[in-house]
């Protein structure tokens, strides 16, 4: 099946026409549809807690599992552990996407929640270098990179799941409490390490208090687990279902690439301002602020926290507008906001008080929140049914990988190299370009059902364990 056509910069009031199945409209049931949410962005939020934990933690795990006399290199060597859980993303992507295709998003999504919470799990049981040597980084490295198969199905897995829930002039409202997950993930890692660096001696942090963040996975992905187990398949895909005669057909993982290379074009161009941007605020800044520019730790995780607060706030409402005025008009806002303003924010937050470095990160916090309120409900609807799962895995995986993860070690070594503090700003700017391209040639999607998929209303609720939608 053929990409919705995207060669040429679409008409606002006449979009370019992309497959659209016929029937009558999915009554969707309100209780279930918030059931499909919470359960979504909880897998979500206990990816980004563990993020969370190990950005903040950055510098103790450095000291933990490679010791070195030089601060710069034991960076380095933990953020490289950080990236290479990404290099794995897209082999994640190439297994589970196609899968959710083929089986359900449903059971795919509780296999990744049982990886992700098994992986973070482990991290928290590994000896130190000190105990048993070169094992400590080998086994860190190998736990990243469950995480990291695991997450390759998750985040796409996740924004369609909940974009086949949602009703379609809600589905930027209902897409943006996925990163509200992320976000309060994040909060919950931060939180955590922020209390137990005022709590806890610098020795006592060192020797065990790393470890009980990573010990949390474990409670977490249970309660995840028992979510997501009790929800039912999408209407969507049950209608795909309901099309065959037989068992799903495997979708040849050769279709879901080169027959959708320009929706995968778009996934790539958006995903990369977006993901850039939030690891540079959300993983980077935090290391950033107490290793290059030597600010006092404990203030710097507080200024990271309540932006992330303030973006909380926010989420909502401007997913609510993304159903209003459009996907491409926020996205174009936020890419603009971060070409115009990352040099003067950065500026502000080396400039070094409290007030200049919160004023700084809340106006780049408030330009993510162009594309954390928009991309849930923008990349699913590149791609049709049949196979949004996967190509939206590989796309959004690739993407990842290549450039969102390898940002703070990206970054750190430019620094390194040039000795150019505003470095961070330069490689969001150029990201801001790269997504401004795609968002002049994506068409837009809001209000609209998804490409494949009968248009999705809202109805009233209904009782029992029906799948909603069903005929």
């Amino acid at each position: 099946m053929s990409a919705a056509p995207v060669a040429t910069p679409p008409s606002r009031t006449t979009p370019a026409p992309v497959p659209r199945a016929s029937g009558a409209p999915t009554a969707t049931d309100p209780a279930l549809v918030r059931r499909a949410v919470k359960a979504a962005a909880l897998g979500n939020a206990m990816e980004w807690f563990d993020f969370g934990v190990y950005s903040y933690i950055a510098v103790t795990l450095g000291k933990v599992f490679f010791p070195s006399g030089n601060p710069t290199a034991q960076l380095l060597s933990t953020f490289g552990a950080f990236a290479a859980a990404f290099l794995v993303r897209p082999l994640g992507g190439m297994v589970f996407g196609p899968l959710g295709d083929r089986v359900g998003r449903q059971k795919v999504l509780a296999v990744t929640m049982i990886m992700m919470a098994a992986g973070t799990f482990a991290i928290g049981l590994i000896p130190s270098y000190a105990t048993i040597g070169v094992w400590a980084p080998v086994l860190l490295l190998a736990a990243r990179l469950v995480q990291g198969f695991s997450t390759g199905g998750e985040y796409a897995g996740a924004s369609t799941f909940i974009a086949e829930y949602a009703p379609d002039r809600r589905r930027g409202f209902l897409g943006s409490w996925l990163e509200f997950g992320t976000l309060a993930g994040y909060i919950g890692g931060a939180g955590l390490v922020t209390l137990m660096t005022a709590l806890l001696s610098d020795g006592d942090l060192l020797s065990w208090g790393w470890r009980i963040p990573f010990l949390i996975a474990g409670p977490m992905g249970i309660v995840g687990l028992y979510l997501r187990m009790r929800l039912e398949e999408t209407p969507a895909f049950a209608a795909e279902v309901e099309k065959a005669e037989t068992a799903r057909v495997k979708v040849p993982l050769r279709e879901m690439v080169t027959g959708q290379w320009r929706a995968l074009l778009l996934c790539v161009g958006l995903v990369l301002v977006f993901n850039v941007t939030d690891y540079m605020l959300l993983s980077y800044m935090p290391s950033y602020l107490t290793s290059e520019l030597e600010y006092d730790e404990t203030h710097g995780l507080l200024v990271v926290l309540g932006v992330m607060a303030l973006m909380m706030v926010v989420q909502p409402f401007a997913g609510a507008l993304t159903d209003r005025v459009g996907r491409r008009p926020v996205i174009a806002a936020g890419c603009a906001g971060f070409l115009l303003l990352s040099v003067p924010a950065l500026l502000l937050i080396r400039e070094g008080s409290l007030l200049a470095v919160a004023l700084g990160m809340g106006a780049l916090g408030l330009l993510l929140v162009c594309f954390t309120a928009s991309m849930p409900s923008a990349l699913p609807a590149l791609f049709p049914t049949r196979v949004r799962y996967g190509s939206l895995s590989i796309g959004f995986n690739v993407s990842v990988s290549l450039f969102g993860g390898t940002t703070p070690l990206v970054v750190t070594a430019l620094i390194g190299a040039t000795g150019d503090m505003m470095m961070p700003a330069y490689y969001m700017m150029a990201a801001a370009v790269v997504g401004g391209v795609a968002v002049w040639f994506m068409t837009e999607s809001a209000g609209r059902p998804l490409p494949g998929s009968a248009p999705a209303v809202e109805g009233p609720a209904v009782e029992g364990p029906a799948v909603e939608g069903r005929r």
